[in-house]
């Protein structure tokens, strides 16, 4: 090995490797000038380098000064973790003495980041555990520490997970086997090439890193991706309305239109005919609408969250009914579509209009007391800070929201591409679901702080009369269509046990079903991949934990428990199929649209 190592580093173009250094050199000059003329003097009190917009400092020192009054427990803990450590060193010198061991920590069964065989090493085992046990101890100790409030507790926990995360001897050369073994195979190779990566990303982000997750130009949409055919039918400033072309002679009576986040873009629920969901409902006889929602800039900074219920569902409607003829439609809502969604419903309930005739929620929370790791980054501090960028700005840079929910998963959607860019040295390999995840959009000033207010810190929407819209007070128990909510166990934006509680909100017939897997891949999960299981329960139980344990779980996708619940409400295929262009409505482009395209960076 140590021969073939000395041949690739012998065999190295001399010249190119100069070439490269000296284009790296420049690059890195010009971005850290460009650094220093946006950040100035970095020794001024609050310049960058002094923020703390997440007040992560101040929950660390209230959770220091309460560890402090209990020495004893901290000392207890320090103890185990010394036995542990003991434990593990005669451990590794018995393997050394070629005697079997059991492991003294091991990862999660969901953690991926130490499957190489590498990590078999002797060396590299004790590398690997002596980080878990490390780690382990540190997120426990400051978990376990009496006397702080709920929201400083959650704060402490969740960051103290993306240090440790960040400590991962999987980042480092010197302490992950497979990128040792190929900085040596390589002649360091691997170490240029990624330094290249880190600085074209350094320049993507203008100066702040943006990571690469795919090759982004190995997609485009309308091409690709969201290539389910279709029309624009209908525009107004913050959606498109898309008419989705039939492939039945017949379609259902009733029109299905799916409201998706404007957090992200619509194309999730069509990225490649295999897995496309408007695809597949167009298939079983439906005629489909979605709303793509605009990427806004400035000019559309005081649209409110009331302006998206009236330019976004509300429209929609009245656009499917010249379309369509028909007076109501079945509606999806997914995640903070489907909160929308419900304020909508909430808000026609109390005006007596019938417009839906039954309702769907992907992953939606309407309760936001147990918000997950979201609520992490929301409290009065925070978003003061928050609202002072938007406000400048007249919205919420894409990237910042993409950041935040990355940090969710930080081991999958960072450090994983952090080790494989800049370490391993390799290009991101083409992902249409990692595109469409870094296609992100901006959130108009307005209407983000009045969500983020209203849901996540004051939990007003559950409250019947805590939100009005145009003078109309928003409650959610006055919503008595058949509603049918799926949601996913391990999802990380909108917990399961969080939605969950809307079964005791809405006053009509309610269908909880619970998927496998997060908030994209429970959800996308075509029939035909057969990879996914569910499970359903008719008893709806209080608790959202004695539903599970009473629930039946079944194998394959939900779509097809959906698609049987959806039928009495869509009616039989008895209705000519409607092709885009034929009702009141003209067609003005073809899908995927003009909005879907535009770029968070345009």
């Amino acid at each position: 090995m140590a021969d073939q190592s000395k041949q690739k580093i012998e065999e190295l173009d001399e010249t190119q490797v100069s070439e490269t250094m000296v284009d790296i050199a420049e690059r890195s000059q010009r971005l850290i000038k460009d650094f220093m003329a946006r950040n100035g003097d970095m020794s001024r009190p609050n310049s960058v380098g002094m923020e703390d917009p997440m007040n992560v400092a101040s929950a660390f020192m209230e959770m220091t000064s309460k560890m402090m009054t209990n020495p004893h427990k901290l000392v207890e803990a320090n103890m185990n973790l010394w036995q542990d450590y003991m434990q593990l060193w005669q451990n590794t010198a018995n393997r050394m003495m070629g005697q079997e061991t059991q492991p003294v920590a091991e990862p999660e069964h969901d953690d991926r980041r130490f499957k190489g065989e590498g990590w078999e090493n002797e060396v590299f085992d004790y590398i690997k555990q002596s980080y878990l046990l490390t780690s382990n101890w540190m997120q426990t100790t400051v978990s376990d520490v009496e006397g702080l409030d709920d929201k400083t507790q959650k704060k402490v926990d969740f960051f103290t997970k993306q240090y440790t995360d960040a400590l991962s001897p999987t980042n480092f050369v010197m302490t992950n086997p497979e990128v040792l073994k190929t900085t040596v195979e390589s002649g360091g190779e691997n170490l240029v090439n990624g330094l290249r990566n880190l600085l074209e990303d350094m320049e993507k982000g203008n100066g702040n890193l943006r990571i690469s997750m795919t090759d982004e130009d190995a997609f485009e949409v309308g091409k690709n991706v969201a290539t389910t055919p279709g029309k624009v039918v209908f525009r107004n400033d913050l959606m498109e309305l898309i008419q989705y072309t039939p492939t039945t002679p017949k379609v259902s009576k009733t029109p299905l239109l799916i409201c998706p986040p404007w957090i992200n873009k619509f194309y999730i629920l069509d990225l490649r005919e295999k897995n496309s969901m408007i695809r597949w409902a167009v298939e079983q006889g439906n005629t489909v609408f979605v709303i793509s929602w605009v990427n806004p800039d400035r000019e559309l900074a005081m649209k409110s969250f009331a302006d998206y219920m009236h330019e976004g569902p509300l429209a929609a409607f009245d656009a499917i009914k010249e379309a369509t003829g028909e007076d109501q439609v079945n509606a999806v809502g997914y995640c903070i579509g489907g909160t929308l969604m419900a304020t909508a419903l909430a808000y026609m309930a109390a005006k007596k209009q019938n417009k839906v005739k039954s309702a769907t929620y992907f992953t939606t929370m309407v309760d936001f007391e147990e918000a997950g790791d979201l609520g992490v980054f929301i409290d009065e501090e925070s978003l003061n800070t928050l609202e002072d960028k938007m406000n400048e700005r007249g919205y919420l840079e894409g990237r910042e929201m993409a950041g935040t929910f990355n940090m969710m998963k930080a081991n999958d959607l960072i450090w994983s591409f952090v080790v494989n860019n800049y370490l391993m040295g390799k290009d991101p390999f083409p992902f249409d679901l990692l595109f469409w995840n870094s296609d992100s959009t901006r959130m108009p000033a307005a209407m983000h702080s009045f969500y983020l207010r209203n849901m996540y810190l004051e939990n007003k929407l559950i409250q019947p009369g805590g939100i009005e819209i145009d003078g109309v007070k928003i409650d959610l128990s006055k919503i008595k269509v058949p509603t049918y909510i799926i949601s996913t166990r391990e999802d990380h934006i909108a917990p399961w046990e969080a939605t969950y509680k809307a079964t005791q909100i809405y006053s009509g017939p309610i269908r909880f079903v619970l998927s496998a897997s997060g908030h994209i891949a429970g959800v996308v999960n075509p029939p035909a991949a057969n990879k996914y299981c569910y499970w359903t329960n008719d008893d709806q139980a209080t608790d959202p934990i004695h539903w599970l344990e009473g629930a039946e779980q079944h194998e394959g996708s939900w779509w097809t428990d959906w698609d049987k619940w959806l039928k009495p409400h869509a009616g039989k295929l008895t209705v000519k199929a409607r092709e885009p262009g034929d009702g009141k409505l003209k067609t003005l482009c073809d899908a995927p649209g003009t909005y879907v395209a535009i770029k968070a960076t345009d």
